[in-house]
């Protein structure tokens, strides 16, 4: 098993890629509530080298200048089954639209399980590219997100429509 990270500097603060034979695990902002140097989560972090990562660092570069709306990276996150379920449809969600606790519930089967859906979304360990910012509250309002609220309204808007912009709610 081989791993390693590098930091990539964002205009939400450094983000920590880390890859583990050649596939992202995790990508986490530096105010993020999992961090890498928790083993229980994440084991050891690895090396930090310069360029493992040049996909990942080139997409993140485009995405926050406004010309990248999807990833295209080789990405390996760790979780249950359930997780892996809810990650899936977290990458569904398209650039510039949300989705509801309760849409993606519904889209598991069972509208009950939009609060254990906020759990795993929560638990993404691989943001922005699994884009978990993309889901809000039922009433349209920003709730909970690991990288804090302002990250979130942040990334929303980046990928807010021009047209929308001036209608922005967030």
């Amino acid at each position: 098993m081989s791993r390693a990270h590098v930091v990539v500097p964002s205009p939400i603060g450094d983000l920590t890629v880390v890859a583990e034979d050649g596939a992202v695990t995790h990508l986490l902002m530096d105010a993020a509530k999992y961090r890498p140097d928790d083993p229980e989560i994440f084991g050891e972090v690895g090396d930090l080298v310069d360029e493992p990562f040049a996909a990942a660092s080139v997409q993140l570069a485009a995405y926050f200048a406004g010309a990248l709306t999807g990833f295209d990276l080789p990405l390996a996150p760790r979780g249950d089954d359930f997780h892996q379920r809810v990650w899936a449809l977290l990458r569904e969600i398209p650039y510039g639209e949300t989705r509801s606790y309760g849409q993606l519930a519904r889209a598991l089967g069972d509208r009950n399980l939009a609060q254990a859906v906020g759990t795993a979304n929560g638990r993404n360990p691989i943001a922005v590219v699994v884009p978990c910012h993309r889901v809000i509250g039922a009433d349209g309002s920003l709730v909970g997100y690991a990288g804090g609220l302002a990250r979130k309204r942040y990334l929303l808007a980046l990928e807010e429509p021009p047209a929308d912009q001036s209608g922005r709610l967030f």
